[in-house]
């Protein structure tokens, strides 16, 4: 089959024949139809993920696809069918696993991290059975390929952490494809949503999306007194979706008393977070909760609001590109200048 593959962290991947995989006894094989370009693709290229050990790599790990094999303890009946898969796939057996938060299993297997990804014609993934999610035939396989760990991780954040309902004040730190899946969400939930980004570009689509109010970082000197401004007395859930110092810093101040605030980014480990939000968390009660992707049980909700036409993914697709563009595309993610999902098919 043909791949997208690195040989070293930080080299210019390249298009490359590899072998078929093979399922594991618990695994299958998906012919893949779509698979989404993420920018924690472009971190573990860079050599920033520890669950990438081995070299040569292939990444990818947002798609949809057809199952054409299954290893020997899975069902024949997931033959054929057309699927999409959590990023974090959970083993079914670890405590975490068995409470139903398999989003952090203990032995959990990610597609293009722990193992070779969807940036090829065929990927192989451990734990079907668990974590093979059948898509509704309204849903195509780019729209699906979009949803990836973007929109499923924005869904948790916002929906189960951030307990989102109807007309509570939201505020989005960072619209890239987590941060306008968020601000889609939480539209959809019936959120007034702020949407935070220092670029316009995303700042317009995210006005497009339902925000009601939008504000750019580099034009707005104290972004959560703009919040509280607007809001009245501070947001009732804020949440960063960039992972910084500076937007955790914003997301927390621009909390209302006994605000929650969601974090979502990741930040490097370059960062540092600041003494001073956490004077405000204890003084006014601020609770402050994590959020990492979301378990194969809980996708169904998802496709509830998508098929009821309240959200439509296809909305975030900026381009569809075949799999012969990922090499360069993946390389050149620092410096793109797009807002959206970039979906390749092969």
């Amino acid at each position: 089959m043909q791949a997208v593959v690195y040989h070293r962290f930080g080299e210019q991947p390249s298009m490359e024949m590899v072998p078929d995989p093979t399922p594991a006894p618990d695994g299958a094989v998906i012919r893949v139809e779509a698979t989404g370009l993420c920018r924690s693709d472009w971190h573990g290229w860079q050599g920033r993920d520890p669950d990438i050990q081995t070299l040569p790599h292939v990444p990818g790990h947002e798609f949809a696809g057809e199952v054409v094999a299954v290893g020997d303890k899975v069902r024949p009946a997931l033959l054929g069918q057309r699927v999409t898969m959590p990023f974090v796939a959970g083993c079914g057996n670890c405590p975490e696993c068995t409470s139903g938060n398999q989003q952090v299993c203990d032995n959990q297997f990610q597609p293009g991290f722990t193992g070779w990804g969807s940036f090829a014609e065929l990927v192989s993934v451990r734990y079907a059975e668990e974590n093979l999610v059948p898509l509704p035939d309204s849903l195509s396989s780019v729209a699906a390929a979009s949803l990836g760990c973007r929109m499923a991780t924005a869904f948790r954040a916002v929906a189960v952490q951030g307990e989102v309902k109807q007309g509570l004040w939201l505020a989005v730190h960072g619209c890239g494809g987590v941060g306008l899946s968020a601000v889609m969400i939480g539209v959809a939930l019936g959120a007034r949503v702020i949407a935070v980004d220092i670029r316009a570009e995303p700042l317009l689509l995210a006005e497009q999306l339902g925000a009601e109010a939008i504000l750019n970082a580099r034009e707005t000197e104290d972004i959560p007194a703009a919040i509280h401004e607007l809001t009245g007395r501070g947001a009732d859930v804020s949440l960063d979706a960039l992972g910084s110092s500076v937007t955790y810093t914003n997301s927390v101040l621009s909390l209302r008393k006994r605000g929650r605030h969601v974090q979502v980014g990741l930040l490097t480990e370059v960062e540092s977070l600041p003494a001073t939000p956490m004077s405000r968390l204890i003084g006014w009660e601020i609770q402050m909760v994590g959020s990492h992707g979301m378990q194969a049980h809980a996708y169904p909700e998802l496709f509830k609001l998508i098929e009821a036409g309240k959200l439509t993914p296809e909305r975030l697709i900026d381009r569809v590109l075949p799999l012969e563009s990922a090499p360069q595309e993946l390389a050149g993610m620092q410096d793109y200048s797009g807002c959206g999902v970039t979906v390749f098919e092969p």
